[in-house]
């Protein structure tokens, strides 16, 4: 039997503050715990503080098949923490500064570890702050060609600009973000399409394809743009062809997460060479599943997670 698949999430590791109580999140971190439970080896590259939230945090996920030794602990600063509220069922983010995790270190030991992996996945967030905008794009300069560089774009004003979105696509082998990223994106890029496009609160998906199309064509280096839409699916577009999902219908709990399980269904079954139809499917299934429950890390019972994987294997 073969080694399970190394996959990373690098990036910011924190607390969401919800109405109900607190909730571990982050983006990468989200996103690991994901990649694990589908049966990957995960781990989070990340920076906590020594602090009680950072405690916490570690307790959090010990149960969870995802690796932790790879944490850094801050002495300074503290562990990062999210405020979060709903507005017509939509999450709303106030992201407080400084955190652990503005301040990532380039370690030999996190450079020996990407240097095995299989896939790594990072975000724009995390790239607020110079130093660890630093090690995050040297660490993805420096995984292995064949390695899956996964950009998931995560904008969250007035944490993000035109050079960090560039940068970080000219790592990048996929990029997935969500339709009203895609037009901020192409905006800042100077790639817009035409102005009445830029207008309508939906894109087309046939917009959409072409918005795709063009950061293919400037950005060598990537090969696949994934664009989720919420409750309408999501349309992936590579080189060669495209494939649009209508999603499926959830009793939706709090979305949070739901995006970072569909980029991890992504990677965990690229690398298993699936075509557009099963990545979709398996985005869609898992990121539905993450919608219909509350906070990014719920427990997933086995029954649930092979009758799911049972349903992906059955994509046509």
């Amino acid at each position: 039997m073969s080694e399970p698949h190394l996959i990373l999430g690098i990036g910011e590791l924190l607390w969401d503050i919800l109405p109900d109580g607190m909730r571990l999140g982050g983006a990468p971190a989200n996103f690991a715990v994901m990649a694990g439970r589908l049966g990957d080896r995960a781990a989070i590259l990340s920076r906590i503080g020594r602090d009680e939230l950072g405690r916490q945090a570690i307790d959090r996920l010990d149960p969870m098949p995802v690796e932790t030794s790879f944490l850094e602990v801050d002495a300074t600063h503290e562990t990062g923490r999210v405020t979060v509220g709903f507005a017509d069922n939509e999450p709303h983010y106030t992201i407080h500064q400084p955190a652990a995790w503005d301040f990532m270190k380039l370690s030999d030991e996190w450079v020996q570890l990407v240097a095995r992996a299989d896939a790594i996945c990072f975000g724009s967030l995390a790239q607020r702050s110079l130093e660890s905008r630093q090690t995050i794009q040297s660490l993805a300069a420096q995984s292995a060609a064949s390695c899956i560089r996964i950009f998931d774009v995560n904008l969250r004003a007035p944490f993000y600009s035109a050079e960090v979105i560039e940068e970080s696509l000219e790592l990048a082998t996929v990029v997935k973000m969500n339709e009203s990223e895609m037009l901020l994106i192409l905006e800042m890029l100077d790639l817009a399409m035409e102005e009445s496009a830029s207008d309508a609160p939906r894109l087309s998906s046939e917009l959409l394809r072409q918005g795709a199309e063009r950061l293919l064509h400037v950005f060598p280096t990537l090969e696949l743009v994934a664009i989720t839409r919420g409750s309408r699916g999501s349309l992936l577009v590579n080189r060669d062809a495209w494939n649009e999902h209508t999603g499926f219908p959830v009793k939706f709990a709090d979305g949070i997460g739901a995006g970072d399980a569909f980029t991890a269904a992504i990677a965990h079954y690229l690398l298993r060479g699936a075509d557009l139809a099963t990545l979709n499917e398996a985005g869609n299934r898992w990121g539905g599943w993450m919608a219909s429950q509350s906070g990014a890390m719920p427990a997933l019972p086995d029954a649930v997670r092979d009758a799911i994987a049972a349903a992906i294997e059955r994509t046509d």
